[in-house]
């Protein structure tokens, strides 16, 4: 994911959580991902840019995991008239997880924070070692992405500490699904497409998780099992 989506993506946040009430009278002014383009978020000048057509993944080498990943907006459905709930799944802690603040904020740097506000899910949860493919279907509104990590003794999802940035440290990852319609690292998974990868794991506990700033702290994390090969 390249730093310059991760930054824009905190803007947008930032306006949504300053502007829900423009939020929700745009939100009538167009439909979900890729359909005709509506009106920005506040503080963002022009139309919402159109989002790419579905696309369907290769034949992949492996075991198949399916990954779907989804925010406020893809889980609630559509507002008002149409348009999203709100800033989906940018809200931040706030509500029920304490102050909404910047990056610099209120964002607690301490594991086990996730709000449920975004959702990374997988089918199956266990598979054998060796080569595997994972199959990311976004159904959120906004990009994702889908990095694997290795869970260490005792280690669990969601356990991670998250920066100052919002997201968590990446070292040890062993690939990433982030690119639209392609494989491997990219600017994150747009709204309706797929994303994919294949990698080679050995038997352990690995994390699935979504690094774009905010999402992890969000919610967007889960495990995978890989058991020894027969």
């Amino acid at each position: 994911m390249k730093p310059r989506l991760r930054t824009g993506l905190l803007i947008g946040a930032a306006s949504l959580a300053l502007g829900i009430g423009t939020t929700a009278a745009m939100a009538g002014a167009g439909a979900g991902p890729g359909f005709a383009p509506m009106a920005g978020p506040p503080g963002l000048s022009g139309p919402m840019p159109a989002q790419p057509a579905p696309c369907t993944p290769p034949a992949l080498a492996g075991a198949i995991v399916d990954a779907t990943v989804s925010d406020m907006g893809g889980m609630m459905g559509p507002g008002m008239n149409g348009g999203p709930m709100m800033g989906p799944g940018m809200m931040g802690p706030g509500m029920n997880g304490g102050p909404m603040m910047g990056p610099q904020g209120a964002w607690p740097n301490s594991p086990g924070m996730g709000m449920g506000m975004m959702r990374l899910t997988i089918n199956p949860t266990s598979v054998p070692a060796g080569q595997v493919s994972l199959r990311v279907a976004n159904n959120g509104w906004l990009p994702h992405e889908v990095i694997v990590m290795p869970l260490g003794p005792g280690q669990n999802p969601g356990q991670r500490p998250i920066g100052n940035n919002w997201e968590v440290d990446e070292t040890g990852s062993l690939g990433e699904a982030a690119q639209t319609c392609g494989a491997g690292e990219g600017d994150g998974i747009a709204p309706g497409t797929m994303g994919w990868t294949t990698l080679t794991l050995n038997p352990g506990r690995y994390e699935l998780l979504c690094n774009i700033a905010g999402h992890y702290g969000s919610g967007m994390y889960t495990e995978l099992d890989v058991t020894p090969a027969r």
